[in-house]
């Protein structure tokens, strides 16, 4: 058996991501299962090295997965020839930092988005790779979740017709940290620590949109600060001086309009923390983020405005659940697996740094439309 090791630094995984879902259920899942099978004869084994600033907390995580390698000197990690994959999972305000000493390097990046605070930087950065010859990605992780899959096949097999609109509701209810525990980082409610759910979450609905439905022509983005005070995580209170919640439509140069609520600040009353509703001349679908459940045009019931009398439809019992046929791995996981065939075997992989800076784009225009109160067109990066 040919053995591909490959040393990985892991720059910023004692976070919440990236403990969770780049190394537990990513890197560390690879390594559990033998590695990324190529052939019979052929595998890619992941060798990470984890890097942060508390030599205590790499220790204890270190010790927890039973990774061997850890250190606080980044530099050192980076001059080890071993080490030929850089990710980043630190701040977004710190991640041009450590990608920029990687390129120097000459190690392949892979990193988490927004990939910087301004998509200037963000397009820099992808430049910066691209000319250095470096194999590059950007983590866009809900392209692989069970439920999109589902509602991409739909859209292959032509099951919508002509698609007309998408309307995304994203979130849920964190606690202001007050008398519950807050399950978000308090950084995310301040603007000058780089929070904000428009940051946030546009980047993810750019590569989505994109991905399944088309490309984004122009935005209309507003923004709201519903809580205006939280607790931190020592208890103190603190001013939320970044948006909380967003309200974002997009018009696709398809002709298709997409509308995404995304809010830190609502109760859940659906079926998933995200859903997508698409509707289409033959068809529409609602996808979650596992479950997809259809309604064909030929099974559409005829409804009639009368807030006079209850409704005689059972609205829900005309939709039918799409059956899962295949098994579907953790998205994050997923990914990553492309990656490192990229790296070692250059397969494809167009979820490259410039596609990020596509999010951080998107994200940038969102903030402008909000603070302008107006429409603005999406121009082509180059």
């Amino acid at each position: 058996m040919k053995t591909h090791s490959v040393g990985i630094i892991m720059n910023g995984v004692t976070g919440r991501m990236g403990t969770n879902q780049h190394l537990i259920r990513s890197v560390k899942a690879i390594m559990d299962q033998g590695g990324v099978k190529i052939s019979d004869d052929e595998v890619i084994m992941p060798d990470p090295i984890l890097v942060g600033r508390s030599e205590a907390k790499l220790a204890a995580l270190a010790a927890r997965t039973g990774v061997k390698r850890y250190t606080t000197d980044l530099d050192a990690a980076l001059k080890d020839k071993h080490n030929i994959i850089y990710f980043d999972a630190t701040l977004t305000g710190q991640r041009p930092i450590g990608v920029r000493k990687a390129i120097a390097a000459g190690k392949h990046i892979y990193c988490e988005k927004p990939t910087a605070t301004t998509s200037a930087e963000a397009l820099a950065l992808a430049k910066e790779a691209e000319a250095a010859g470096l194999k590059n990605g950007v983590v866009q992780d809900k392209l692989w979740l069970p439920g999109l899959l589902k509602l991409k096949y739909l859209i292959d097999t032509g099951f919508f017709g002509k698609i007309l609109s998408v309307r995304g509701e994203f979130g849920y209810w964190v606690f202001t940290g007050e008398h519950e525990k807050l399950q978000r980082p308090s950084w995310n409610y301040r603007k000058e620590d780089d929070g904000g759910i428009i940051v946030d979450m546009l980047c993810h609905w750019q590569y989505v949109v994109q991905n399944l439905f088309g490309d984004i022509k122009s935005v209309s983005c507003l923004g709201a600060t519903h809580i205006p005070e939280r607790w931190d995580e020592q208890g103190k209170t603190y001013k939320c001086t970044a948006d909380d919640s967003a309200y974002a439509t997009f018009e696709l140069t398809n002709g298709v309009v997409c509308h995404f609520n995304s809010s830190w600040t609502v109760r859940v009353k659906r079926d998933d923390l995200l859903t997508l509703q698409v509707d289409g001349t033959e068809g529409s679908a609602v996808a979650g983020l596992r479950n997809c459940t259809v309604q064909h045009g030929s099974a559409t019931p005829r409804c009639v405005w009368n807030p006079d009398m209850d409704s005689p439809i059972d609205y829900k019992a005309g939709w039918i659940t799409q059956p899962t046929n295949d098994s579907a791995d953790n998205a994050f996981k997923v990914q990553w697996e492309l990656f490192l065939r990229h790296v070692v075997k250059n397969e494809p992989f167009p979820w490259s740094l410039r596609e990020g800076a596509k999010g951080v784009q998107l994200a940038e225009l969102g903030l402008q439309s909000w603070a302008e109160r107006r429409w603005l067109d999406v121009p082509a990066m180059k």
